[in-house]
């Protein structure tokens, strides 16, 4: 069973027992996810229009994470000026517990 799931403005895949990194969310332990956009059980595909009301996805909050390092640079020629900035994104790193179909 798999379903797919829109937290952050993105949409992610999921399965019982995958770890995925999402944008940052509260500090709950426990998350419930109910934008839940397509549902697979293995015999036949619920699409929801846009989201599904019945199915609501379990999650745990594993831990806080960083994201790669992203480099931007200022530079105006023939004028000496140049700037470097990094950025780190922090993401929530969550398991899928529990995908209930409702």
């Amino acid at each position: 069973m798999y379903a797919v799931i829109e937290t952050g403005g993105k949409q992610y895949r999921v399965q019982e027992g995958d770890i995925i990194d999402v944008e940052l969310l509260g500090s709950d332990q426990n998350v419930a996810f109910d934008k839940v956009l397509f549902l697979h059980d293995g015999n036949a595909p619920k699409v929801g229009l846009p989201h599904l009301p019945e199915c609501t996805v379990q999650a745990e909050l594993v831990g806080e994470v960083k994201g790669p390092k992203v480099i931007a640079y200022k530079y105006k020629r023939r004028k000496n000026y140049r700037r470097t900035v990094g950025h780190r994104q922090r993401y929530s790193r969550i398991k899928i517990t529990k995908i209930a179909a409702g």
